[in-house]
């Protein structure tokens, strides 16, 4: 007899996985939404959301880097400081509460931001990377992703896009190696002061790997900029609505 509720959730996984990965994104906001109406336990949502997206943001990065849409030092001056955040978030059990009000605001203000300039990125036009705000940038990302168990590139995108720091292809580039280096310090760091709690987790890596991959590649190679900049506001808005509302 089939399994209605494991078909249901490797479905939901893989569609995440799709959508967030062709804007070089690992999909952690949708799997925490997802484990989250599906009444996961809370030991497993975090660690089950980091693996996740290490998975596909593997993917991602490997599709967009190898495609030439990668922006080292945009991707350094950020990380430097993101990397060793995360493990320290990921070390910490904390109660999100007030992160989620907070992160929800945030990003349907970068939703609608990115709607209000969407006419006004030139991807021939790219300004210089202000080295501390991105400094400072990567530290908060990186503590907040390991808290919550997500990667960070949900906030990172929207900021680089509008600050106009490199072109919107190469941004999720920067965005999904962000995403692995940070889902997997954060892992560790939580295995470091937790115990590793998953359920059913092979069903749920072979769901992302597929999602995963479609999507990445038809963002690396298919999809036109309008498209993008679209998936992107939609990635936003659901993202801000589940941190509101679940």
């Amino acid at each position: 007899m089939v399994d209605l509720v494991l078909v249901g959730t490797f479905t939901l996984f893989l569609f995440v996985a799709f959508v967030y990965s062709s804007v070089g994104h690992a999909g952690a906001s949708g799997y925490l939404a997802a484990m989250s109406l599906l009444s996961f336990p809370l030991t497993e949502i975090k660690s089950t959301s980091l693996i996740l997206n290490i998975i596909v943001a593997s993917i991602a990065s490997y599709k967009f880097i190898s495609a030439g849409y990668f922006d080292k030092k945009v991707f350094f001056y950020f990380a430097v400081t993101s990397i060793p955040a995360a493990f320290i978030g990921g070390a910490i059990t904390l109660d999100p509460y007030w992160f989620k009000i907070f992160a929800g605001f945030f990003l349907l203000v970068s939703a609608v931001g990115l709607v209000i300039r969407i006419k006004r990125i030139d991807q021939d036009k790219t300004s210089e990377v202000n080295i501390y705000v991105a400094l400072v940038v990567g530290a908060v990302i990186g503590l907040f992703s390991g808290l919550i168990g997500v990667g960070g590139g949900i906030f990172l995108s929207p900021l680089i896009i509008l600050m106009g720091w490199t072109a919107l292809k190469k941004t999720s580039g920067v965005s999904a190696l962000f995403i692995l280096c940070n889902s997997i310090i954060g892992l560790v760091g939580h295995v470091y002061t937790n115990s590793l709690h998953v359920h059913n987790i092979y069903y749920w890596i072979l769901a992302v790997v597929i999602g995963g991959y479609a999507g990445s590649h038809l963002g690396s190679t298919l999809y036109n900029n309008k498209i993008l900049i679209g998936i992107l506001f939609i990635v936003l808005c659901s993202a801000g609505l589940k941190f509101l509302l679940v």
